[in-house]
């Protein structure tokens, strides 16, 4: 085996693919029997649409239900404020794309299955690393059979911000701080409720509204370890800020009977200094969680993804090989090392001049023109960011396989095997 990839999630799937197209032989480990998990960040931005246009996928994506934003915008106290217009972004996307995670993953693993050097292995779940010489030759993981082994030349923590196998490795993240943690609900959406997604604004207080067509998908911002306090108050603490932010949710917050209809995001942001050992790397949020601010962590993820396969792929195809040198693996983390500070540096700013003086009653009404998209230059620079990140990347790797008919492994040793499941 090549490569082998814990965590089926942006990062993990976009590789595997990539390294696929191309004849690297490459193992997806993950650890649930499907990808059906609620509340996920989802925001494809253009950054991420025109990879998968570069992939050819972006008919197929855009044939998915959702929902295109072309702006971004806040609501206060005083008022809505326009913050940016994604028109005019170079390319053909000038738009965010609201779609569930799990569509888009289906889409990425369904594409992957087409090439037979791609193997897809459900509750999986990567345990710890196999280590010989001094470096990483593989991973352990379990399934309902028992134990197994996968053994690499390169071995890739994909398996998000609580990452076992970066544990493993005696890679720890350099802890970057964030005032806040997240709690996710439903609320039905009406037709005449308003059409785009926004952010919401007050002293105390800050949500995210998200139009999923049938339903809002609402983020109620708490200060940091607030949880248990606010539980402790009941329900009612929750609803009635919310129903005065969102006047029109009022008489539809009942459907939220209580914090076991909530579910709570821990907010980290963090960095590994060191993405790497040899034969082993660690990409998207192992590497570097991001906080929601933007809502960029996908499209970051993604990002590493195709400068990871851009970068090796071609000596994963070389055979005989041992275990990745150290020297490659640099290489990613020199590319995507710059992004990742600039953009979690924009994040904190945030962070400290919007959300923390929210979440302490300490936010007026800002003293700024209601249409900021009007000026020119400061526009510019957010629509890029959000839209492109600090730095882009494109699918370099040619691909040298032709894609076949469905390929979809189960897991191996299984005594009920799981086939990946398709998601409608």
């Amino acid at each position: 085996m090549s490569c082998v990839i814990a965590g089926g999630g942006p990062a993990g799937a976009m590789l595997a693919l990539l390294l696929a197209r191309t004849g690297v032989e490459v193992t997806l480990l993950e650890k649930h029997a499907d990808f059906l998990r609620d509340f996920r960040g989802d925001t494809i931005h253009p950054s991420t649409l025109q990879v998968l246009d570069e992939l050819g996928l972006a008919g197929r994506f855009l044939a998915l239900p959702h929902r295109k934003a072309h702006e971004l915008s806040v609501v206060t106290d005083s008022g809505p404020i326009r913050l940016a217009s994604l028109r005019g972004l170079p390319g053909r996307y000038d738009y965010i794309a609201f779609v569930p995670q799990w569509d888009f993953l289906d889409l990425i693993t369904s594409e992957a299955a087409r090439y037979p050097s791609f193997r897809l292995l459900m509750r999986a779940e990567a345990y710890d690393l196999i280590r010989e010489g001094g470096a990483v030759r593989g991973l352990r993981y379990l399934d309902p059979s028992g134990e197994h082994e996968v053994r690499a030349a390169l071995t890739v923590a994909a398996d998000g911000r609580g990452s076992v196998l970066r544990e493993r490795a005696g890679l720890a993240p350099q802890e970057l701080g964030a005032p806040m943690d997240v709690l996710w609900f439903r609320v039905p959406r009406e037709e005449s409720d308003p059409e785009q997604p926004f952010l919401r604004v007050s002293s105390g207080h800050v949500v995210v509204a998200i139009n999923r067509e049938t339903y809002w998908q609402l983020a109620y911002v708490i200060r940091k370890g607030g949880y248990e306090e606010l539980a402790g108050r009941g329900i009612e603490a929750l609803r009635e800020p919310v129903a005065r932010m969102l006047p029109f949710t009022a008489g539809r917050l009942g459907v939220i009977g209580g914090f076991d209809d909530v579910s709570m995001l821990t907010v980290r942001l963090n960095r590994l200094r060191r993405w790497h050992r040899p034969g082993f790397l660690c990409i998207g949020d192992a590497a570097h969680a991001m906080s929601p601010v933007f809502g960029v962590g996908i499209n970051l993820a993604v990002q590493d993804a195709v400068a990871t396969a851009g970068l090796l792929a071609g000596a994963l195809r070389s055979p005989g090989r041992g275990p990745v040198p150290e020297a490659a693996l640099r290489r990613v983390q020199r590319r995507r090392m710059p992004p990742t500070l600039v953009t979690q540096a924009v994040q904190r700013l945030v962070q400290n001049q919007l959300i923390k003086p929210a979440l302490t009653r300490r936010f007026g009404p800002p003293r700024v023109r209601p249409d900021l998209a009007r000026v020119p230059v400061l526009n510019r620079l957010v629509r890029r960011f959000v839209g492109l990140g600090v730095r882009p990347e494109h699918v370099r790797a040619t691909p040298i396989l032709t894609p076949s008919s469905h390929n979809v492994d189960t897991a191996v040793g299984a005594e009920d095997p799981v086939e990946y499941p398709r998601m409608s």
